[in-house]
């Protein structure tokens, strides 16, 4: 299956359907009168339907196991036509539009099933999706694509030479992968003075993104937080929490890292872990999303 391991949670809706023609009003009156002889079809029908829900990953080999939290089954009669409308809800890394899809056509199956001792020329038409919402495409900004960044590496070995960057380039390809353009990319020692030079420099020059990645720890070294944060003039705790609560998911110490994030006027400052994969981990958890805070922070221009 594919790895959603990096995917953030969040509510995910999607409604199918299928459609039931049947060849005679009398099947139709035979349903509402309810006496068909298997049995009451819409709540049959409806049961088989839940079932093909919950049963979606055991049929289909790339489809995740997922926690279903809502199904709706609808039916409307319209003439000879019964549309079935399936929506299923989750809080979850992926979607559920194939869930709906199956459990449409699951329905849709048993209804033909059901009917079929009193009626031979029933069809089923057009299973399909109707519409989806809760992915990536739904809170990725769509406003902003002239965003300019600067990223600082805050490492003595890897300023001395002595270990390579990697962190700070798991940085770069998420940012352009999000299509934010690299103003600047350069690697210090950890000493307050300059990390906080860095922050008043590039925020002069126009960067709408600072990003720190290295000093967030516990070690005697680590000063990047006590750097940034009396520079900053508004703090903005939701995605420090973000990270941490994604990272901590991940591994059991996450919860020692002291990312920071805020902004010095319009500018986003961000200071993020060290590691590689807690780097990545931390851009992971927030971006694209974050460069949604764009449309307020443009909005009010500082001079």
């Amino acid at each position: 299956m594919v790895d959603i391991t990096h995917k953030i949670s969040t509510l995910r809706v999607a409604t199918a359907q299928a459609i039931i023609k049947v060849s005679k009003p009398e099947t139709i009156e035979a349903i509402q009168n309810d006496t068909v002889p298997k049995g009451n079809v819409f709540a049959m029908s409806k049961a088989a339907g839940l079932l093909g829900v919950k049963k979606t990953p055991d049929l289909l080999p790339d489809c995740h196991p997922l926690p279903i939290e809502y199904t709706g089954i609808e039916y409307t009669i319209n003439g000879l036509e019964i549309t079935v409308l399936v929506t299923i809800k989750t809080i979850y890394k992926t979607g559920v539009e194939v869930e709906a899809m199956h459990g449409a056509s699951i329905v849709a199956l048993n209804m033909y099933d059901m009917l079929k001792p009193i009626d031979k020329g029933i069809e089923i038409h057009h299973i399909k999706l109707l519409d989806k919402k809760g992915g990536k495409s739904d809170y990725t900004d769509k406003f902003r694509r002239d965003l300019k960044a600067a990223v600082i590496v805050c490492s003595d070995t890897i300023s001395e030479g002595k270990k390579e960057d990697k962190a700070g380039k798991a940085i770069i390809a998420k940012l352009e992968n999000c299509e934010v353009d690299i103003l600047d990319y350069t690697i210090i020692p950890d000493e307050k003075d300059i990390i906080q030079e860095k922050a008043i420099y590039y925020q002069k020059q126009g960067a709408d993104l600072i990003i720190y990645t290295g000093g967030t720890g516990l070690s005697i070294r680590d000063v990047t937080p006590e750097a940034l944060k009396p520079l900053l003039d508004r703090n903005i705790p939701g995605i420090e929490e973000a990270i941490r609560k994604y990272g901590q998911d991940r591994m059991p110490y996450a919860m020692l890292s002291r990312s920071v994030a805020g902004t010095i006027k319009n500018t986003l400052v961000l200071a993020l872990p060290g590691s590689t994969n807690g780097a990545k981990e931390s851009m992971d958890a927030i971006f694209p999303e974050v460069l949604h805070v764009f449309r307020i922070l443009k909005g009010a221009r500082h001079d």
